[in-house]
This record gives C-alpha cells, sequence and structure tokens, in this order.
C-alpha cells in the first residue's frame, strides 16, 4: 500500500490545509460588515462631535418642509393643536389663503344632545382659536371618529373634490409631517387637488434639539416607529 506523502509542520498551515468553503467566506464576510457598521454607529452615538448631527438628522426625517404658495384654502391636522392655528393665521395674514378648514369628528351623543334642546355646543378647539386670532371664515371637514391620520386623508379627496379645490396648504405638526405627505401622496393620488405640506412652527418638537427633554425623545420614538411601520406597509409609496 502507498504510503501518504507527510507536508513538513512548517507547510501545514499553507499547503496541506484544504480550501474554505465559499459559503463559510460569506457568512464570515457578512458577519465583518455587520459589525463594522455596528461599531461606527455607536462610534457616531459615542463620540459627541459625531453624534449630535446624527441625532439632528433623525430628527429631520420626521418633518416635511416645501415651499408653500397661494392656495384656495389652508387645511389643518387635529394633530396640529394651538400651533397648527397659530400657523393657519400668520398664513393668512401673509396672503397665502383666506380660508381655512379644520377637520371635525361626527357628532357625539353629548354634541346631539345639546342641539336636541336648542343649544349650540361647539367643543372645536381650533375653531375658537382661528377666531380669536382673526380668522373669521373657517370650514369643517368631517372626519371618521378618533381623527387618525389615516382618516384625515381619507376624508380629504372627496372634500376636495366637491368644492373643486385646485389647490390646499395642509399644516401637520413637525414630527408628523413627513408621515403625512406620505399619506396625502397615496390618498390624493388621480385627485386633480394640489397639496403643499406646511410643519408648524410653533411645535414643541425641535428637530435640532429633541434629545434634550423627555418630551422631545417620546416623540422622536413615536414618530419613527409611525413613519417606519408607513414606509413597510407602503414601501411604493411617494
Amino acid at each position: 500500500m502507498a504510503k501518504r506523502a507527510r507536508c513538513p509542520r512548517h507547510d501545514i498551515a499553507l499547503s496541506c490545509s484544504g480550501p474554505m468553503k465559499p459559503s463559510v467566506i460569506s457568512r464570515r464576510s457578512r458577519w465583518a460588515i455587520l459589525g463594522m457598521v455596528a461599531s461606527i454607529a455607536f462610534a457616531l452615538v459615542g463620540v459627541r462631535s459625531l453624534r449630535e448631527p446624527f441625532l439632528r438628522a433623525a430628527g429631520w426625517a420626521l418633518v416635511a418642509s416645501e415651499p408653500v404658495a397661494p392656495a384656495d384654502v389652508i387645511v389643518l391636522s387635529l394633530d396640529s393643536g394651538g400651533a397648527g392655528a397659530l400657523e393657519a393665521a400668520d398664513l393668512v395674514q401673509s396672503g397665502i389663503s383666506k380660508r381655512v378648514a379644520v377637520f371635525v369628528d361626527p357628532p357625539s351623543l353629548e354634541d346631539r344632545e345639546f342641539a336636541r334642546r336648542g343649544l349650540l355646543y361647539e367643543d372645536e378647539g381650533q375653531i375658537r382659536q382661528l377666531r380669536s386670532l382673526g380668522v373669521p371664515d373657517v370650514a369643517r371637514i368631517p372626519t371618521i371618529e378618533g381623527g387618525s391620520t389615516e382618516g384625515e386623508g381619507q376624508a380629504l379627496p372627496p372634500w376636495c373634490d366637491e368644492h373643486q379645490l385646485q389647490s390646499i396648504v395642509f399644516v401637520a405638526d413637525k414630527d408628523h409631517s413627513r408621515r403625512v405627505r406620505r399619506v396625502l401622496d397615496r390618498t390624493m393620488k388621480g385627485h386633480s387637488t394640489r397639496v403643499m405640506v406646511q410643519p408648524a412652527h410653533y411645535s414643541n418638537f425641535d428637530p435640532d434639539r429633541w434629545w434634550e427633554t423627555r418630551r422631545g425623545v417620546a416623540a422622536e420614538l413615536v414618530g419613527l416607529q409611525k413613519l417606519l411601520l408607513d414606509v413597510a406597509l407602503h414601501p411604493m409609496s411617494f
């Protein structure tokens, strides 16, 4: 029987070891890349000079800001609250539009009982705020109960079609404005109304310093979660 040739000890690692399988190399490469990305991410967060630009970019990822032009009406989202009312009043003063519209929930049992007794019950904070700010022409857009962004997106197209609107400025809270832009891009597709999204300047969310307060951190985490969910559910939305 022929004897197997033995490799010298100093040549074992080079000539006697078999070639590594491509799959093993590929797996190791992937883990190396992931480790590198993780190390870079930790470095960005750990080094102050790199951390703040990274956090600011995360904050501005929630904000959609685009030029606004004169429009038929200014529409306020429910989540914009008093900041939205202030933004609308400023837009009216600057000549963008003379008319403002707000979303309202369907009449509740409480509302209907006040109406049955012949009393006006108007628990609509934004409408009162707008009138106190000198905006007399305020319209109402009925929406589904709960006032979600998706509900507003579904209610807006038929209302715009009914009033034959050519353009609107849609005011939203800063940390919701990017997601609002995506929702309106979907729901207004096929309709002739042009929509310009305007984040409320008086919003409590500051994309440049959100990490400095608990309220800002909570807004960032919730806003980012909702935005990523919208991207996951509607990856082709644009």
